[in-house]
């Protein structure tokens, strides 16, 4: 493939399709040839982990720091203590400063298999825009900040424009949140010389005002960068499934859940999640894009033992591989499915199928449980389960002491007792 840029992090966003607009590629591209720069993209901490919905942007700060630049991964501390005008109908709930903190706390665990942290002049360094909101005098800030928005532009926002044609309420603090995001670029381009912000596709309008308001209050020459909106071939965004979000911390959702996630995505999109979520090289990833029939479960194999040792690293992603294959391929158990614990007591007396699908969190109600039953997908211990109104005991559990529950093919918890 002929370079299109001369620096290699706008060459690797191209050809691995992360690039949906920025504001001037040309003077970027210049810019990034200069020597180290700075980037940033942020994330709201408004739960204890990131899901694989922000991969997208992660990755960018992963190429950008492997092509010799310096990533920020800014926590939106200040601006998660308002509501985001986000496309959704309802009003964030407001978080307490210490649910806050907790949460950037949690996410930096994960972030760190993605890209290094350190004092070095390329390392990473995870930031909190409450360290510079906190502390502003309203009345200035209004004066040296908010002359530079128009009312006029930021009603032109989907943002705002979708829920003032639901004429659905949007508070006075959530209209300000535009306006901090944009400071906020401002602000890292002041402390860290920052000239990039990047992020998703929906994001476009905010990073923008933040380029603007550097231009008019810093004459700073700012850039913002955005990557296509990740989404299922039904429409629907990555990151979430029938039973919750895909979290990227270990401890909110296992590595083989994590690598079943990658094992069982669409067909049509291996290809393009190989070039998004690993790091394989191009030539070997064109090769199993070119996978075609059932050879495409190499490829989608692949894609998850490479993203499972990207987010949990190697061992978690062997361990995954192992079981799936013990699971999958030899019929047997492997160590690390996942697996839940039920009162002895209460499964000796025997527990209905239904119930216990959805405690395995296999279902989420009973409509869904009978609908499972009725088409031949509940198995225990691999046999099927004929009749809603089955009841599973302690006489089910297997020599190694449990009973393996499963909602198709793909889907397994083991029932052990407490």
């Amino acid at each position: 493939m002929t370079d299109k840029f001369k620096s290699d992090f706008l060459n690797i966003l191209q050809e691995r399709g992360f690039i949906h607009q920025c504001s001037d590629l040309e003077a970027l591209d210049a810019k990034l040839m200069e020597g180290p720069q700075s980037a940033y993209i942020g994330f709201d901490p408004t739960g204890p982990s990131l899901h694989v919905g922000h991969l997208n942007s992660i990755m960018m700060l992963h190429w950008f720091q492997q092509c010799g630049h310096k990533p920020i991964s800014l926590m939106g501390g200040g601006t998660a203590l308002i509501p985001d005008p986000t496309l959704k109908d309802k009003t964030r709930p407001l978080l307490t400063p210490e649910d806050i903190d907790n949460n950037i706390k949690s996410i930096q665990t994960a972030f760190a298999q993605f890209v290094d942290y350190g004092d070095k002049d390329t390392d990473a360094i995870m930031v909190n825009n409450y360290d510079w909101l906190s502390s502003l005098d309203y009345i200035n800030f209004l004066r040296d900040v908010g002359t530079h928005f128009t009312v006029n532009r930021m009603l032109t926002f989907d943002s705002v424009k979708t829920r003032l044609e639901r004429e659905l309420p949007m508070s006075f603090i959530e209209f300000n949140y535009m306006i901090l995001q944009g400071y906020d670029f401002v602000s890292l381009h002041k402390q860290y010389g920052t000239i990039l912000q990047m992020g998703g596709s929906d994001q476009w309008g905010n990073i923008i005002n933040g380029v603007e308001l550097g231009r008019k209050m810093e004459r700073a020459s700012l850039f913002a960068l955005t990557s296509p909106l990740l989404t299922t071939p039904d429409g629907k965004k990555m990151g979430k499934t029938e039973g919750g979000a895909v979290w990227l911390n270990a401890d909110m959702l296992s590595a083989y859940d994590y690598y079943q996630y990658w094992r069982n995505v669409d067909d049509v999109m291996v290809g393009m999640l190989l070039k998004r979520f690993t790091t394989l090289p191009m030539a070997e990833i064109a090769k199993l894009e070119a996978l075609k029939g059932a050879e495409i479960n190499e490829a989608k194999k692949i894609l998850a033992f490479e993203a499972t040792k990207m987010c949990r690293g190697l061992k978690a992603a062997e361990d995954a591989q192992a079981t799936a294959q013990k699971t999958f391929e030899q019929g047997s158990v492997g160590d690390d499915l996942p697996s839940i614990a039920v009162d002895r007591s209460a499964l000796s007396g025997g527990m209905s199928i239904m119930s216990l699908l959805k405690t395995a969190g296999l279902v989420s109600s009973n409509g869904e449980a009978k609908r499972l039953i009725q088409g031949g997908g509940a198995r225990v211990n691999d046999v099927q389960v004929s009749a809603p109104d089955a009841t599973v005991s302690t006489s089910d559990m297997t020599s190694d002491d449990y009973i393996k529950l499963s909602a198709g093919k793909k889907k397994h918890v083991l029932i052990r007792t407490s």
